[in-house]
């Protein structure tokens, strides 16, 4: 396994271990993280753990050609049942996500020390947030890493009403011109919304 150092370098994503594991240690500075997903790699630790870097091979992705959207989404944004906005609020966003329960874990990944991280990235925009409304509330959204190459790296979503996030995320992609949404590693959710797996190798070409 891969100690990082103060200075800021990641090994070779080939010498991932099999789950995906890359390195151990370093800090979360914007240089790093910005270092990080340009060459394919993401953070993801929880509380009490020291930093985890992971560069998964195959990388679970959406192609924007590829998204799937059922009738029933088809009717709820035809209804127009939500207002969906691109960088208003991207801390409460954030926040929102931290907080969101999830199945299967305990607590969150979104650490006190990432939010603070991603603010900073956002600051310096390279962190875009996506906000869902429904009679001026925050009911959902998303947030991730936009590199300016493409492609976002999508981090997490959270819903608070149905179809908030399912809505957010769809209308985010229709609108964008990105080539590919890199969704890390599966989930059910985005697999229903067209998102699949591809080699690693295939995944960076595209960085």
């Amino acid at each position: 396994m891969y100690f990082l150092t103060d200075k800021i370098e990641f090994p070779d994503v080939s010498e991932a271990s099999f789950e995906g594991l890359l390195a151990i240690g370093g800090d979360l500075s914007s240089e790093r993280l910005i270092h990080a997903y340009s060459s394919g790699i993401f953070p993801w630790f929880e509380d009490e753990e020291p930093l985890l870097w992971w560069s998964p091979d195959p990388r679970f992705v959406l192609f924007p050609k590829d998204l799937k959207i059922s009738k029933s989404m088809k009717q709820v944004l035809k209804k127009g049942k939500f207002k969906v906005t691109v960088n208003k609020d991207f801390k409460t966003v954030i926040e929102e996500c931290a907080l969101a329960k999830r199945e299967g874990q305990n607590g969150t990944w979104i650490t006190k020390q990432m939010i603070k991280a991603y603010v900073k990235l956002h600051q310096l925009g390279y962190a875009k947030s996506v906000e869902v409304w429904q009679n001026n509330k925050l009911v959902g959204g998303l947030y991730g890493v936009d590199l300016g190459k493409n492609v976002f790296c999508g981090e997490s979503m959270f819903a608070k009403v149905s179809n908030a996030s399912k809505a957010g995320f769809i209308t985010f992609v229709q609108n964008s011109n990105y080539h590919l949404i890199d969704c890390q590693i599966h989930t059910k959710h985005l697999q229903s919304l067209g998102a699949k797996h591809i080699p690693r190798a295939e995944f960076l070409k595209y960085l």
